[in-house]
């Protein structure tokens, strides 16, 4: 498919914007994703188109947080595997079933999401206790987030930074770091699925990307130098915003 150099251009910054806003909150799904279907790709080659662009973001942003040392890679060996496992299981069912139906249940969970960042006292600079270990946390968390991504998507990094924080005991910037980590894992898997079942339009998604890479760049850098005083703000805001916009696209209004 062929789009015009201005559409490719404003679809980059639209990348940025979405790469800066995943690397610290999650939720750029909620600006990439429209923007392609608005670009006039067929609903099937936006999602995969999605997932191409997306994971060159979170690719930089766990590059980012690697080298700072905020990635701890052999703890996460099994949820690693897991999350991709869950994820391509994910994306080999959506290519054959409807996935609109979650639009009614996800607010839900984002919304409750919002109130844990804004109720809870575990939620800072400071690691606290775990509650599962490494076994329980990639199957009881990993597998499943990484399933919803590569069946549906939104609110997938906010997913796995409350695991990470309620159930692992990390801080607030460990947790996005692993977030990161992970929603790289599950994007490449559904990238690689989509891949196989020819629904990349590999021009658009690569314009994209390096917007993409830029703003996540931008992004984990604020994270390292900000922490808690930056993040939870933003995934309360970003959780409430996906969870009226799902709902308002789910009741028809």
């Amino acid at each position: 498919m062929e789009l015009s150099l201005t559409t490719l251009g404003l679809l980059s910054l639209c990348g940025l914007a979405a790469g800066f806003l995943d690397s610290i909150a999650g939720g750029g799904g909620l600006l990439t994703l429209p923007a392609l279907l608005a670009a006039g790709l067929p609903p099937a080659q936006a999602l995969g188109t999605n997932k191409l662009q997306s994971s060159f973001g979170s690719c930089s942003a766990t590059w980012y947080f690697a080298r700072r040392g905020y990635i701890d890679f052999k703890q996460m060996r099994l949820a690693i595997a897991l999350t991709f496992l869950g994820s391509a299981c994910g994306t080999l069912l959506v290519q054959q079933l409807d996935a609109s139906f979650l639009s009614g249940i996800i607010p839900f969970l984002l919304i409750a999401f919002a109130l844990y960042f804004i109720l809870s006292p575990r939620v800072g600079d400071e690691d606290s206790q775990r509650r599962l270990g490494h076994l329980g946390f990639a199957l009881g968390l990993a597998m499943p987030v990484g399933f919803y991504d590569g069946f549906f998507g939104p609110g997938t990094g906010s997913f796995f930074a409350v695991g990470f924080i309620a159930l692992a005991g990390f801080n607030i910037a460990k947790a996005t770091a692993h977030s990161k980590l992970l929603n790289f894992t599950s994007n490449l898997a559904a990238l690689i699925f989509f891949a196989l079942g020819g629904k990349l339009i590999w021009q658009v998604g690569l314009c994209m990307a390096v917007g993409q890479m830029i703003g996540a760049r931008l992004g984990s850098r604020l994270v390292v130098r900000q922490g808690a005083k930056l993040i939870r703000p933003l995934i309360v805001l970003t959780s409430l915003v996906m969870s009226g916009k799902l709902l308002w696209q789910y009741w028809g209004a």
